[in-house]
């Protein structure tokens, strides 16, 4: 397609070549965040559970193994939903055993369960689910299952509250009507129609304030960096431990700052990574 543009300021209208293509939604985007992955799912379409397999490795990989990973965060924030089938394969992903979610429609007898399978992705490694207002349908699915099963902690806000299912059903003269005929239950018998999945932990969202450039000097002399011990003259050297010691603690040291940083740019996600890292200190260690 050749489309003729007219912007101002240029002088004279000029063509501009389009070429028609499918667009493909990227349903999961990964990055990890001390020693805890964080799995964006924005959609859950017939990619999503590989997408989510596939950014998890991604994570484990840099993270040097399972064995260093300390938790998972699974962001469904303003996640409209989408396929049955992936939200079911998503939680079975986490679940070892269990009901994942039920429909029941008007008639007796007329609904359906699906159950999980053995397997857990993470060998039982802590997740935080985050939701929002914007998280519904299959997003509510998912974070009902973990929720319920005592598999995840849900952080965030009320979700959307979409609990309904919808058939498709043909009409003639090439028409069809999609008709409401039941409603989504969690495992533990919750209908999220209307009241949605509630959090463990209700935190909002802060609005981001921007630094003014006129505050009092005293103001901004907190923003500087703070000294310590180390940045004085002639200060004494820690010699008690040894290099290899001072290298993990100074690794770890990293790790907080890094999470402190993104305290700025997503409180509720990194409100998530404290609430990972806060459940791995006090886990018992595997023998």
């Amino acid at each position: 397609i050749i489309i003729t543009v007219v912007r101002q300021g240029t002088p004279e209208p000029f063509d501009v070549s389009i070429i028609r293509d499918t667009i493909k939604m990227t349903a999961v985007k990964g990055r990890v965040v001390g020693k805890t992955v964080v799995l964006r799912i924005t959609t859950f379409n017939d990619q999503t559970t590989s997408g989510l397999k596939e950014e998890l490795d991604k994570g484990l990989k840099e993270l040097g193994g399972m064995e260093n990973l300390e938790g998972v965060v699974i962001d469904l924030r303003n996640n409209p939903g989408g396929l049955l089938n992936e939200a079911i394969s998503v939680s079975d992903a986490f679940l070892d055993k269990g009901e994942i979610v039920s429909t029941r429609g008007r008639a007796a007898g007329s609904g359906e369960r699906y159950n999980a399978n053995p397997g857990d992705v993470i060998n039982g490694k802590p997740i935080v689910l985050l939701i929002n207002g914007g998280s519904a349908s299959a997003s509510e699915i998912v974070a009902g299952a973990l929720q319920d099963h005592r598999r995840a902690i849900v952080v965030g806000t009320k979700s959307f509250g979409k609990g309904s299912v919808q058939t498709l059903i043909p009409l003639r003269g090439d028409g069809a009507m999609r008709l409401t005929t039941a409603r989504y239950y969690t495992p533990s018998g919750r209908s999220i129609q209307a009241l949605g999945i509630s959090p463990d932990i209700v935190v909002q969202q802060p609005e981001v304030k921007p630094v003014d450039p006129n505050a009092p000097a005293e103001e901004k002399s907190a923003a500087m960096k703070e000294r310590s011990e180390a940045d004085l003259r002639g200060a004494i050297t820690n010699d008690s431990m040894t290099d290899e010691e001072k290298r993990l603690y100074l690794e770890e040291q990293q790790h907080a700052e890094e999470s402190a940083k993104l305290r700025d740019e997503d409180y509720q996600l990194a409100y998530a990574v404290d609430i990972i890292k806060g459940l791995t200190a006090i886990a018992p260690e595997e023998k």
